[in-house]
């Protein structure tokens, strides 16, 4: 490089400051009403004097604004005049203003850095004491807060460094029991916004029903099912024994019954609009199901999944046989499906998410980059990466740091 040719920020040391430690700056803060212009209106006054940007952050909450501006220092003999300037603007707006002097740029955030997403149905001024607290507990220090959704469930993001994201998960945790709120925890970096394969469980995940005990009702053996699905919880049948069992009790039933659990079937509130959202924003979205192909791939159309497989019912002579034919979908199988889908999607694992609420998603959960226990039984919850607690299937978009504006402006541009 020419002595002529300035060094690219970039190109200098991982631990150079770009304004130096022992450089005078300015800490001007703006706060008062919102309206159109405030921020090129505070930079104009601030040209006159030939100060540098280093920082800027604005904040606007319920139609007031805070304006915060970090410059270099003017040259000598000037910051008298732009802190009287700076002030007479503010005033004559009906604002306040504050100017700090200080040395260089904000401190370094510490190693460590994680995205904490914090959702209640409401979310309290308690809960939200305790998990800052716990924040700090563990060393961390929380850099940015910022509101993803207010509906319909209240979503904040903070962004926190000092500390380990599993170190924070397993604080947190803790906290997110006691105080009946969702948290989410994840590492922060550019592979979070890389994530681009979604694949959920199908019953009491993408649907509130469970599909065997559709046809059962059909086949008039629901307690019969249910006894057997029972002993499955109890332990006393792996998912495979259960799952033969289960549909031995379907044998005989015509096949036009598929057709009457299609039309059955229940989508979980925010199913749609997570899928949607998902497809838009390049995602790739699979289902792997303990149920049966005659429901999945029903849904695999009307959803548009690109991904769908599940355990297939054999009919023969327009009969259910109370059999099931080719590859097992079980807890090892979804976990398998899930790398499979990885590949052909060409994402790596790590990029993945996976939902489930049931025992035999655990190892999917486990496998992917994030595992997301929605209204699991509490084994789930605690393997999980993380545990969404309330009905909506669409507040999993906030995990994945997308806003409820942004899922909005989508369906109104019908992007």
């Amino acid at each position: 490089m020419s002595a002529s040719q300035p060094q690219h920020p970039a190109d200098a040391p991982v631990d150079a400051a770009y304004v130096q430690a022992d450089v005078p700056t300015l800490l001007v803060k703006i706060f008062g009403k919102d309206r159109p212009g405030l921020t090129a209106g505070l930079f104009d006054t601030l040209a006159a004097y030939s100060v540098d940007v280093v920082d800027i952050e604005q904040v606007v909450t319920r139609g007031r604004i805070v304006l915060c501006a970090l410059v270099t220092e003017p040259p000598a003999g000037l910051e008298g005049d732009l802190r009287a300037t700076v002030h007479s603007w503010a005033e004559s707006l009906k604002m306040q203003a504050e100017i700090i002097s200080g040395l260089g740029d904000n401190r370094p955030r510490g190693l460590g850095r994680s995205l904490v997403t914090v959702l209640g149905h409401p979310l309290t001024a308690e809960s939200t004491a305790a998990i800052a607290a716990s924040i700090t507990g563990t060393g961390g220090n929380i850099d940015r807060i910022f509101r993803l959704a207010k509906y319909p469930v209240t979503a904040v993001e903070f962004a926190v460094s000092g500390t380990g994201t599993e170190e924070l998960r397993t604080a947190l945790a803790t906290e997110a029991a006691k105080w009946g709120v969702d948290v989410a925890v994840v590492a922060a970096g550019l592979h979070r916004r890389a994530q681009r394969l979604v694949v959920m469980d199908v019953d009491s995940t993408l649907i509130q029903d469970e599909v065997i005990e559709l046809f059962a009702a059909h086949a008039g053996c629901e307690d019969q099912v249910a006894e057997v699905t029972a002993a499955a919880m109890r332990g006393e049948l792996d998912f495979e024994q259960s799952l033969h069992a289960r549909v031995a009790l379907l044998e005989g039933l015509d096949a036009s019954v598929v057709e009457k659990v299609r039309s059955e079937v229940r989508l979980t509130p925010g199913a749609r609009t997570l899928i949607r959202t998902l497809k838009r924003l390049g995602y790739q979205v699979g289902v792997v199901s303990g149920g049966f192909t005659q429901v999945t791939d029903d849904l695999r159309e009307r959803l548009g999944l690109d991904f769908a497989q599940a355990n297939t019912l054999e009919i023969v002579d327009g009969k259910l046989t109370g059999k099931v034919v080719g590859e097992i979908v079980d807890r090892a199988g979804k976990a398998r499906l899930l790398r499979r889908f990885a590949e052909e999607a060409g994402v790596p694992l790590e990029q993945t998410v996976a939902i489930g609420d049931g025992a035999n998603d655990l190892d999917m959960l486990n496998a992917a980059g994030l595992g997301v226990a929605f209204n699991a039984k509490p084994v789930v919850r605690e393997a999980a990466h993380t545990a969404v607690n309330v009905p909506f299937l669409d507040t999993v978009l906030y995990l994945l740091g997308i806003t409820r504006e942004e899922v909005e402006a989508a369906d109104a541009q019908g992007a």
